[in-house]
């Protein structure tokens, strides 16, 4: 596909400010980002950080793995970005955008068994997306199996 260093850093970076999770709550709308989650009834913003480490009390298991996508896509960026000033590792890159996806499906299960809640994985697609048009070409195994 021709994608240098670069474009790919800024696709890695699009995941990163795009919704993750978006769930309807009755008439209320509640959207995760890597950064927190935003609110709207009452509006406001709330840093993941505060929502782990301060408003601990009685969050489920589930929401757990937010945490752990999160991490996993700042080893994917950190990859990404040394494509751009040194040397990317594709694989790294590629693996870490993959388990940041598929730890969101957990989030997104999680959320519609729960009465009232509907939840749209748009992160789950969106780091599958890029790892599969952007990384695939490059880690793919070729005609021969073996790997780049």
């Amino acid at each position: 596909m021709g994608q240098g260093p670069r474009r790919r850093l800024i696709a890695v970076l699009a995941v990163g400010v795009l919704p993750w999770t978006v769930l309807v709550i009755g008439g209320e709308l509640t959207v995760l980002f890597t950064f927190g989650l935003f609110n709207t009834n009452p509006p406001a913003v709330v840093s993941i950080y505060d929502y782990f480490y301060r408003f601990t009390q009685g969050l489920p298991a589930f929401i757990e793995a937010w945490r752990s996508g999160v991490v996993l896509y700042l080893l994917a960026l950190a990859s990404a970005v040394s494509g751009v000033v040194w040397r990317e590792d594709e694989r790294i890159t590629a693996l870490a955008l993959v388990g940041a996806g598929l730890t969101q499906v957990s989030v997104f299960l999680g959320f519609n068994r729960r009465i009232g809640y509907v939840a749209l994985p748009v992160g789950t697609v969106l780091l599958l997306a890029v790892a599969w048009w952007y990384y695939w070409p490059l880690v793919a195994p070729a005609s021969g199996g073996r790997s780049r």
